[in-house]
């Protein structure tokens, strides 16, 4: 059981640091703003440090990535529909993500922030932030709203229900700040959390019993686009669990939102295809999904049981190297995949580690940045040949290149 799993922040509508307020002595007035088929992205890093009974356990680096569509709007309010990943940072020369939890969402947000949302969807975490009062706001101006934190609880102590966290926010608008190139509204938000929770998970061995902490966020409002821009947070929350063990998870995090440029995917795969083509790469099927444009690399071969390389096998990463950077903007996944052999976590494993090593060698080339690229290991759960005759265990060994949309 894995109680030091690391503590994951995800938000809804998020998300760099910004210098210098800048004097503005008008009165604001802010509200979320929807338009159907809109498609945005947030990239959400998390520095964060663990400490069990006072004494430091570990250090992690956490990528989240969110990607969601405004697929409705009534009454101002919008549809929110999307999928929200958290990647840990792995070891071994150049870090690379990894991929840990998936999660789909949906749920409405009206103008002032306030969500309508089925209990049983554990993303977002921090939920009914920011809230804004329906009226104009001074630089200043401090204002209060509930708000909650959501966690998911079944990979740590086996909880199938989320852990439902209240608190009650304290908001001060600050007035003019720059970010980068652009000034936006910056809003300080703060809350502190003191939470026992219910006799339900008393029927668990093992659960948290009393949560406290405190987020200190600090968020850049762009007033044009009625959404925030950038975002900040210090936050500090300790575990009390059920035997007296004392989990604390302090640290930082930064993101910012991007709206995704419309892909079309159909003319993306044939211009992929024809380059397969022309440069000669042998067993690469292109096909298309939801997420983008995918290469299945049937042909880049590593040791048995390994995901190093065989002699040779670089200059095939080389030519799709190449088909990458006509793509710069957008972001990668890279999907290791074995043959039914072995253990599931032993083949989980190698093909995390193979996707891993096929990623490394990318950013290696300098074709992305680390936080445009994650992998993923799904093993044998996703066969596209019978694992039971040679040829279509070869088939099924390989690794998946998707350009992402989103």
């Amino acid at each position: 059981m894995n109680l030091i799993r690391s503590y994951i922040r995800i938000f809804s509508l998020i998300l760099l640091f910004g210098t210098g307020i800048l004097p503005n002595l008008q009165a604001e007035q802010f509200r979320f703003e929807y338009g159907v088929g809109e498609k945005y992205k947030a990239l959400s890093e998390v520095e964060e440090e663990v400490f069990i009974n006072g004494l430091f356990h570990h250090h992690v680096t956490i990528l989240n990535r969110i990607a969601w569509e405004v697929k409705d709007v009534r009454n101002q309010a919008g549809l929110l529909e999307g999928t929200f990943s958290t990647s840990e940072q792995l070891g071994g020369g150049i870090p690379v993500y990894e991929i840990r939890s998936t999660y789909y969402s949906k749920y409405w947000r009206g103008p002032d922030g306030s969500y309508d949302i089925d209990p049983s969807y554990y993303m977002p975490v921090v939920r009914n932030v920011p809230i804004f009062p329906d009226r104009e706001i001074e630089v200043g101006e401090n204002w209060k709203a509930p708000g909650e934190e959501v966690h998911d609880l079944r990979n740590s102590f086996g909880i199938s229900v989320p852990l439902r966290i209240p608190f009650r926010a304290n908001y001060r608008y600050l007035g003019k700040a720059r970010y980068k190139d652009g000034e936006y509204d910056l809003i300080s938000v703060q809350y502190t959390v003191q939470h026992r929770t219910s006799a339900y998970f008393s029927r668990y061995s093992l659960y948290p019993v009393r949560i406290t902490g405190f987020s200190d966020q600090q968020i850049f409002w762009d007033s044009e686009n009625g959404r925030p821009h950038a975002y900040t947070e210090q936050f500090s929350f300790i575990h009390t669990l059920s035997d007296g063990t004392e989990v604390e998870y302090t640290g930082t995090a930064q993101s910012e939102i991007t709206e995704s440029t419309p892909m079309d995917r159909q003319r993306i795969a044939e211009e992929v295809q024809k380059r397969i083509e022309d440069e000669g790469i042998e067993e690469t099927r292109v096909s298309t999904d939801d997420r983008g444009v995918i290469m299945g690399l049937q042909d880049i071969r590593f040791a048995p049981d390994s995901a190093d390389f065989l002699p040779g096998e670089e200059k095939k990463l080389d030519l799709i190297a190449d088909i990458l950077a006509e793509y710069p903007d957008r972001d990668i996944l890279i999907t290791g995949h074995t043959a039914l052999a072995g253990t599931p976590s032993g083949r989980q494993q190698l093909s995390a580690e193979r996707a891993a090593a096929v990623a490394r060698y990318l950013l290696q080339l300098g074709i992305r940045e680390q936080s445009q690229i994650t992998v993923e290991g799904r093993g044998a759960q996703d066969p596209i040949a019978d694992n039971s005759t040679p040829e279509g265990m070869r088939l099924n060994r390989r690794v998946e290149i998707t350009i992402l949309e989103n």
